[in-house]
């Protein structure tokens, strides 16, 4: 226990936040938060009792899972609470006030079977979640059927110490001091609709066979990060063919999130991610699927290149630790950084998709597992997003969005029957 203690102490009571999370603390307003959900379906029923005995251990075991959000003289940071977080009653995924849950940046909830965990962007990105979600299941199954747990993978240990490496800006480990240069891109097209109502956001869940999407993805020498968005860009180019408007961008773009930690050795539980913007400009003509595919696993194998990735993530770095910037009162940067961000980040692409890939489990979780659901709240600069995660031999496919119509998300399916890979399809009511 000694041991135990004293590597906790190593971990700090005040953070900054890290380089990624600033934006979403400076978008932060009245209506809207970046937030989004994952959620774990169980063969039964969950037991609140003991999901808050399992809430309170993991969340010692990652720590950053305490924190509230503090505002500096100059800058965000997280701050350990000595507070115990509590199980949430089942909510819509709306913007939640901090103040009302504790302060703390999440909340844990139950719905029947699915134990539910809806995170504030600033305190981690898709990864780090699913490892926090993945171990509170974990131990979840411990504590109420006597499991031993073989851990793994994203599956930590809750009696073992936290680690500071867990808890790293792995930003500025990795690439403070660095030169860098900021992207160059164009604006994109965007989707027009009418606003649901508030923050209001409506849900398709399409569930997809694996070994038909494998199938297709062999056929086509892709990967399946690959084929969906060549989906999407098919789904958009039929979109835009529609869409009357003279003054539209021909530039269809999809941006697709970039997890950093296999490739700089990261174990951080925050924010460790950046993005590609892959697609194309109509104006050169229209693309097939197969073509779109293509053009897409090109581009990201040019764009993740190391000598064209990295410059882009130093640039924020950069930017960040520059003394003039440093200097600037925290409530002079909130504006500037918020307005950055309108400027030069959703503007560029038409949508988004996050792929966690596939949820890999220890062997005693998997027979209490059924599904692993992820999804991307309200879009305040798109229409919607999508996002997914493969488990047990299928793909749980979440297609998001904040106004009335469906018709690109109905491309999309129509296209995906015609693949044959579409197994089921609900709709849903988010918020």
């Amino acid at each position: 226990m000694q041991a135990k203690m004293d590597q906790t102490l190593q971990i700090p009571a005040r953070m900054r936040i890290d380089n990624a999370a600033n934006i979403y603390p400076a978008s932060l307003s009245k209506h809207y938060a970046s937030l989004y959900r994952m959620s774990v379906s169980l063969t039964e029923p969950v037991d609140l009792t003991v999901l808050q005995q399992a809430l309170l251990a993991v969340s010692e075991r990652i720590p950053t899972f305490r924190c509230e959000l503090r505002a500096g003289a100059f800058w965000w940071h997280l701050r350990r609470m000595d507070k115990d977080p509590e199980v949430a009653p089942a909510a819509p995924l709306n913007r939640f006030h901090f103040s009302d849950n504790g302060g703390f940046l999440y909340k844990v909830s139950a719905d029947g079977n699915r134990i539910v965990l809806d995170v504030f962007h600033a305190l981690a990105d898709g990864t780090g979640s699913e490892t926090f979600l993945l171990t509170l299941a974990g131990e979840y199954l411990r504590l109420k059927y006597g499991l031993g747990i073989s851990y793994s993978g994203p599956v930590l240990d809750p009696s073992e110490a936290p680690d500071t490496g867990e808890v790293e800006d792995s930003f500025k480990t990795v690439f403070s001091g660095r030169k860098g240069e900021l992207e160059k891109n164009v604006p994109a097209y965007h989707i027009k609709g009418n606003r649901l109502p508030g923050s209001g956001l409506r849900d398709i869940r399409a569930v997809l066979s694996m070994d038909a999407v494998k199938a297709v993805c062999r056929r086509m020498d892709c990967t399946v990060t690959d084929l969906l968005t060549g989906m999407m860009l098919d789904a958009l180019q039929k979109l835009y063919r529609a869409d009357g408007d003279n003054r539209k961008s021909s530039v269809l773009k999809v941006s697709v999130p970039v997890n950093l930690r296999p490739m700089y050795g990261s174990r951080s539980v925050r924010n460790f991610s950046s993005y590609v913007n892959l697609g194309l400009d109509v104006r050169t003509g229209y693309l097939q699927l197969d073509q779109l595919v293509r053009l897409v696993k090109m581009q990201k194998r040019t764009m993740l290149r190391p000598e064209n990735l990295e410059p882009k993530i130093a640039a924020n770095v950069e930017l960040e630790e520059s003394f003039a910037v440093r200097m600037l009162p925290l409530m002079v940067k909130k504006p500037i950084i918020d307005y950055i961000n309108r400027q030069h980040g959703d503007i560029y692409c038409s949508q988004t998709l996050s792929n966690l890939g596939e949820i890999r489990l220890p062997e005693e979780m998997k027979p209490y597992v059924k599904e692993f659901d992820f999804v991307l709240g309200c879009q305040r600069g798109n229409s919607g997003a999508f996002s997914c995660a493969g488990y047990d031999g299928k793909l749980f496919l979440h297609l998001s969005r904040n106004i009335y119509g469906a018709e690109y998300e109905q491309f999309f399916l129509d296209r995906a029957q015609s693949l044959g890979i579409l197994s089921e399809v609900s709709h849903h009511v988010l918020a």
